[in-house]
């Protein structure tokens, strides 16, 4: 009994000093015991920070816009994920570790394996703007793709995004800040096997990744530049211009490091640029993503499997109140190349969400309403337009 009753103070302890934070910028290990829920060894050799999020969601999508009855039904745990990080021996050695338990969080349909790893990093800060990460994790890609999914202002990120983002790979990975001529600046780069999480083996061809980001109006209030909507109400403009490139030399999977595997190995090359506005509860954010290969079609016999090649843009305005109640808009495009014209059709989404901030990003409720609108592929198929509806909670530490 007397055990039970000092682990019983034990744990009473920890969560009275526990805060309540998920931001994720860049995927740096959270040091700061202030957040989450914290353990420091007594001699300070290492620290453990314990954090945890979940997106349960319901929705619907229509036949289409002229015949409203229910087609599909989504009613799932979108996303379940426990992290990990802190330092080991001093805090320029640090460490992060992000677990996924959800089915649709873990790739099965690209890859027909669970894939609970998604990001095991090791971090070393040779000073306080310099520092280097080994391991699995995010590539320095789109902004929408580094955001966690924890601080979007939709219940997900657009179609865009998903058709074009590079996501995780194994690899080396650099990060860079500082001021040049009162321009606020970040340097980003990647070296890695570019083919994607938890691959089983790699080919002599690796991905090569870089990006940067100038802030020429000053750095956003608490890394906003990587939180969807202005919930900070910054008092003053902020600006955020970015663009990067990847170049993916013997993929062997149909989007670089995602999608099953091709029958030949292919050259890919992905440009991104994006900008971010925010003042007084505003927030605008426009992205273009651009997919290109020489020869996007691979085959094995009479069997084929193409890359995706094409661009989309996507684009959100929205506004918060002071009660934290915000409205966003969002229109994205997917439009293919001209080699694959022939296999998929231009494709739109028009997006109106609705969300109550219940403790900032923690903590929220969302609702999205969406009008798709698929076009005709020449002797194949017709116009398709249809409506979805998605209400999704998110509660995390």
């Amino acid at each position: 009994m007397i055990y039970k009753k000092w682990l019983l103070l034990l744990c009473l302890a920890m969560i009275t000093r526990a805060g309540f934070s998920q931001t994720e910028v860049d995927e740096r290990a959270m040091i700061r015991f202030d957040k989450g829920l914290g353990f420091n060894a007594p001699d300070s050799v290492f620290g453990l920070n314990l954090r945890f999020r979940m997106q349960n969601r319901a929705g619907f999508q229509t036949v289409s816009t002229d015949d409203l009855s229910v087609d599909l039904v989504e009613a799932r745990v979108r996303r379940l994920r426990l992290r990990l990080d802190g330092y080991i021996k001093n805090q320029k050695l640090n460490y992060y570790i992000q677990l996924s338990f959800s089915r649709s969080d873990q790739d099965w349909d690209g890859s027909h394996v669970p894939n609970v790893i998604r990001d095991a990093m090791v971090y070393y800060h040779f000073t306080p703007k310099f520092y280097i990460g080994f391991g699995q994790g995010k590539l320095p890609g789109n902004r929408q793709r580094i955001n966690s999914s924890g601080q979007l202002q939709f219940a997900d990120r657009s179609m865009v995004n998903a058709e074009f983002n590079i996501d995780r790979d194994f690899g080396m990975m650099f990060y860079y800040s500082d001021l040049f001529a009162g321009v606020d600046y970040n340097l980003k780069a990647a070296i890695s096997s570019g083919e994607g999480r938890n691959a089983l083996a790699s080919d002599d061809g690796l991905a090569y990744t870089g990006r940067v980001e100038l802030m020429p109006l000053g750095r956003f209030l608490n890394d906003g530049d990587f939180s969807e909507g202005d919930l900070e109400f910054e008092p003053t403009p902020k600006l955020s211009v970015a663009a990067g490139y990847s170049y993916n030399d013997k993929a062997i999977r149909r989007a670089g490091q995602r999608g099953s595997n091709l029958y030949e190995q292919r050259d890919l090359k992905n440009f991104y640029g994006d900008i971010l506005f925010k003042y007084s509860g505003w927030a605008w954010y426009g992205e273009y993503m651009q997919r290109t290969v020489d020869d996007p079609f691979t085959y094995s016999g009479e069997d084929m499997i193409y890359v995706y090649s094409g661009n989309g843009v996507n684009t959100q305005l929205s506004f918060c109140f002071q009660n934290f109640w915000e409205i966003a808009g969002r229109y994205s495009i997917v439009n293919p190349s001209e080699e694959i014209s022939q296999h998929n059709s231009t494709i739109s989404d028009y997006t109106i969400g609705v969300t109550k901030y219940l403790y900032r990003h923690k903590v929220k409720l969302q609702a999205n309403s969406s009008l798709i609108k698929q076009n005709a592929i020449s002797g194949i198929s017709g116009e398709k337009k249809y409506f979805n509806v998605l209400f999704q909670v998110e509660l995390g530490i």
